[in-house]
């Protein structure tokens, strides 16, 4: 039974959207015009919205509610790719993860030169990456459950309001001075300008790696209704939650400092005010706080690769499995192994199982439906692995920006809109004749099928721009 609210639900899923990427907002409407900014601020909003739309619809209709993932949906599809799905999400969350812990080295020093330190320990950024790992990163990384974080998202997201307060209040003051202040309030203002930042307004939805995990977890309520209409209620909350707050901090800050404003905002303040320096502390517990909500999906795409190399290849090897896979093991906690059978025909009728996770359900060859578990010693292995593996690489390397720009242009836009889109496309109901599909089914079905397509525009706009006009997401 799960444990999980429509409110711890929306916090941990608006934590997981609205990150340091709130600040670059300001940035994204100097490229395109204040009404053109707000146009891709509420584009991506919608677009991103359908794609969780698209997840809950497929979690009811598959019947895999509880314990629904990426790699079940495969195994109904594509099986031989789900490696690829898990392994492009664990990377993305990785990756995203370090970019925290790199954030937290670079701000820590400057934070404590502005409290008046000139030299020692306190002034370098491998320091202050350890501390904040071991107190706070990396306890908060081997909690259980999404919805144990929703306290620490709360947290977060008052540093979010904070950061937005400070944006909004300067403004109001009128304390900062812009000599020749310009404003552009249409756009676009140019092709390259729009691809460039492109990548801003689209990665700034992105958290459709957790909304599985969120609609696992949730519990039935009779004030809110079917577990369905609780996450399409949490996801109307936390979108709508998030592009105003993009569109208020957007706009005011772009009137405060036009065409000046830089990408990242906060920088733009006097370093000697209280109030900026409260502001820089808000971003390092921000993403210090964040760093969990990347490793919960990071952790589960790995289980799901580990599973697929282990199982599925060995299995293939003893039994020359041409398709399906996974002999089961003591880490599956559902069923039996299958060399507990006590005839050769049971066990070659039962050696080719899916992982579907669907209690009694079966895949398109009749195989028996299991589920991945995983188990104490995996999770606290995995988990570790990630958390060292990121501290390792955050404390060797000052600047990821392009290379995770590469990684967000495919990774986001491949579980944010194409693995959305194509689930729903292949999974909502009636599959094999669409003339039995109600209005609703065939807005699902063929919308994505659209999504599916747009993702993939999308990822090679992205790249482009990365690659050639130096964007960053």
């Amino acid at each position: 039974m799960g444990t999980a609210t429509v409110k711890s639900g929306t916090i941990n899923l608006l934590n997981t959207i609205i990150g340091a990427g709130i600040l670059a907002m300001p940035y994204g409407l100097k490229c395109n015009g204040i009404v053109f900014g707000c146009v891709l601020i509420t584009w991506s909003a919608l677009t991103s919205s359908f794609g969780l739309y698209l997840q809950n619809k497929v979690a009811k209709y598959t019947h895999q509610r509880g314990n629904v993932s990426y790699f079940s949906l495969a195994q109904l599809t594509y099986p031989h790719f789900s490696i690829l799905f898990d392994s492009a999400i664990s990377i993305k969350c990785f990756g995203v993860g370090v970019s925290y812990l790199v954030v937290i080295g670079d701000l820590m020093p400057q934070i404590m030169a502005q409290l008046g330190a000139t030299h020692g320990l306190v002034l370098h950024r491998n320091f202050w990456i350890s501390v904040f790992m071991v107190c706070v990163v990396a306890p908060l990384s081997f909690l259980k459950k999404l919805d144990s974080l929703k306290y620490t998202s709360v947290v977060a997201l008052v540093s979010i309001v904070y950061l937005a307060c400070l944006v909004v209040g300067h403004y109001v003051a009128h304390d900062i001075d812009v000599p020749d202040l310009e404003i552009d309030y249409l756009g676009p203002k140019s092709v390259s300008l729009t691809l460039s930042s492109f990548p801003i307004f689209v990665f700034a939805y992105t958290c459709h790696q957790n909304m599985f995990a969120i609609i696992n977890e949730l519990k039935p309520s009779d004030t809110h209704g079917s577990q369905t209409r609780q996450s399409n209620l949490i996801i109307r909350n936390a979108i709508s939650t998030a592009c105003v707050s993009y569109i208020i901090v957007g706009v005011i800050g772009y009137l405060t400092f036009g065409n000046t404003v830089n990408a990242n905002i906060i920088t733009m303040y006097p370093s000697s005010s209280v109030f900026s320096l409260i502001g820089q502390i808000c971003i390092v517990v921000m993403v210090a706080l964040s760093f969990p909500l990347q490793c919960h999906p990071c952790r589960g795409s790995l289980n799901h690769v580990i599973f697929y190399i282990t199982d599925g290849i060995n299995t293939k090897l003893r039994h020359g499995a041409r398709h399906g896979y996974a002999q089961l093991n003591s880490d599956m906690e559902s069923v039996h192994s299958v060399a507990d059978s006590s005839t050769n025909e049971s066990l070659h009728n039962e050696s080719f199982v899916s992982t579907t996770p669907m209690e009694g359900a079966h895949d398109t060859d009749g195989h028996d439906a299991i589920i991945v578990k995983l188990t104490n010693k995996k999770f606290y292995a995995i988990t570790a692995v990630i958390v060292i593996g990121a501290y390792l690489v955050a404390i060797s390397v000052q600047n990821l920006a392009h290379v995770l720009a590469i990684v967000g242009s495919t990774g986001s836009t491949s579980i944010s809109f194409i693995l959305p889109g194509m689930f729903g496309y292949l999974l909502i109901k009636p599959l094999g004749d669409a003339t039995q599909l109600t209005k609703l089914e065939r807005f699902c079905k063929f919308g994505g099928l659209a999504l599916a397509i747009y993702g993939i525009i999308v990822m090679v706009l992205c790249l482009s721009a990365t690659i050639f006009l130096g964007a960053k997401d």
